[in-house]
């Protein structure tokens, strides 16, 4: 493990591919597995999306506004799925992830944590609302 990022996530190092933190090289393995084992039929690293194209204002250069997630999954039916490994959301983030479903609607997007106490991998928004009622 390298040094603890600005999220208190360490980097971690697999295959000779450096992840941000440890839930995501936890992933890479399951699909490492799931594909080794035909449950998907593949998957890539940090696929990048455009959000909104790069255009020119005044004589200002506007950069294109990119999604990179950490991947992308090829199911068994066809089915293209977009997945982050999230620890947390930041506003950023937040924002992003609304102008992926609104530019790329053909396209499953799944933000997913590990919790142990839930059975492993869940959806981060699901999360958010098993964590809210079992505040009440």
């Amino acid at each position: 493990m390298d040094k603890m990022t600005k999220y208190k996530n360490y980097k971690v190092k697999i295959d000779g591919i450096k992840f941000d933190s440890v839930s995501e090289s936890k992933y890479y393995t399951k699909l490492k597995s799931d594909k080794e084992s035909g449950v998907i039929a593949s998957f890539d690293l940090q696929p990048k999306y455009i959000l909104q194209e790069k255009f020119k204002f005044a004589d200002e250069n506007i950069r294109a506004i990119e999604y990179i997630a950490d991947f992308v999954i090829t199911h068994n039916d066809g089915i293209i799925e977009v997945v982050d490994v999230k620890g947390m959301a930041t506003p950023v983030a937040l924002i992003k992830r609304k102008m992926f479903l609104k530019t790329h609607p053909h396209l499953l997007l799944s933000w997913i944590v590990y919790v142990k106490k839930y059975g492993g991998w869940v959806d981060f928004f699901e999360l958010q609302k098993l964590r809210k009622k079992n505040k009440k």
